[in-house]
């Protein structure tokens, strides 16, 4: 199956053949400044599986012990991808860019520390106060 994640004017694209390996859900205040949202959805895919057309700039930020680094839409300012020191090798798309209300739901949701009391998601999902990345060299907790 390909998707493809278009910023808002459709100049930055992002293809995939492949579902995604993570689904995360994040509610960190960098996510929601992101966003302008009250979390993030993100879909994590190998980087050797993702085609990128189209120009970007970057942004660099913190959350923590990790590092990441946005990609937006120079045009229309849609942050569109990201990669971060926890998968070094993935890159993440920002679910709402497919534009498919089919694309699966996160298992897993990261800083509910800093989650709305309003916002739910699916049962079941794997949460985590904090980040749901432990550092590269250690396993992810349960």
């Amino acid at each position: 199956m390909t998707r493809t994640a278009t910023c808002a004017c459709g100049q930055l694209r992002v293809t995939v053949e492949r579902a995604p390996e993570r689904v995360l859900a994040c509610n960190c205040r960098e996510c929601q400044r992101r966003t302008g949202s009250v979390f993030g959805v993100s879909a994590y895919f190998a980087a050797a599986a993702v085609g990128i057309e189209g120009t970007s700039r970057s942004f660099k930020r913190t959350a923590g012990e990790l590092c990441f680094e946005t990609r937006f839409c120079p045009e229309c300012g849609s942050s569109v991808l990201w990669t971060s020191s926890a998968l070094p090798d993935h890159v993440a798309v920002a679910v709402g860019c497919f534009a498919d209300k089919t694309f699966p739901p996160p298992t897993t949701v990261a800083w509910t520390a800093e989650q709305h009391a309003w916002v739910r998601f699916p049962e079941g999902c794997r949460s985590f106060g904090g980040s749901a990345f432990a550092k590269p060299s250690e396993p992810v907790a349960n």
